[in-house]
């Protein structure tokens, strides 16, 4: 009997949240993974491991990517942003996190992350949408627990932090960002 075959490792080297970091693994390593236990990057959640709950999405070169659906070999020479490059301060969080704190945008949190990427590649591309257009920016990530009501009010919030039509609230101890005014 022979012996198993083992699965060649391959050096991956990807930019991600801005520091170039390396680690070795087989050449069909979804990036999820990849991220997660090679990387030690956990806040990128894995739900269905088939594209479609959305936990999973991090920003390719600016661009929402599921990354269950992505080897990671395939993201060399990209520039990969998680949930922990965007906001990573908790006495500076970005627009997106802030007004999820403040419209309760969240519950279990398990979705979180794959709503905060997708968010934010949004209101870069279109930076005050509808509440109709909010809807169909996070129609392909899925919430079990929200309703998605409060989401979709973050969303709109989320926009008007970005264009500064609002004062942000001081941080207040014990609520991540402040509270909202």
């Amino acid at each position: 009997m022979s012996e198993p075959a083992t699965e060649q490792q391959h050096e991956v080297t990807i930019t991600v949240n801005g520091v170039p970091r390396t680690a070795t693994a087989p050449a069909r390593r979804l990036l999820s993974d990849f991220l997660r236990h090679d990387l030690g990057l956990t806040g990128t959640h894995v739900g269905c491991e088939h594209g479609v709950c959305g936990a999973c999405t991090v920003l390719v070169d600016g661009e929402p990517m599921r990354s269950c659906l992505m080897f990671a070999v395939s993201a060399q020479a990209h520039e990969v942003t998680t949930v922990e490059g965007i906001g990573h301060d908790p006495e500076h969080l970005s627009p997106v996190q802030q007004a999820f704190a403040e419209c309760h945008g969240l519950q279990c949190g398990f979705c979180t992350p794959g709503f905060v990427t997708t968010i934010t590649a949004y209101l870069e591309e279109n930076p005050d949408p509808t509440e109709a257009e909010a809807r169909e920016a996070i129609s392909g990530n899925l919430c079990r627990c929200t309703g998605y009501q409060n989401i979709v009010k973050a969303v709109g919030r989320a926009a008007e932090i970005r264009r500064g039509l609002v004062e942000l609230a001081p941080p207040v101890p014990g609520y991540p960002g402040g509270g909202p005014r």
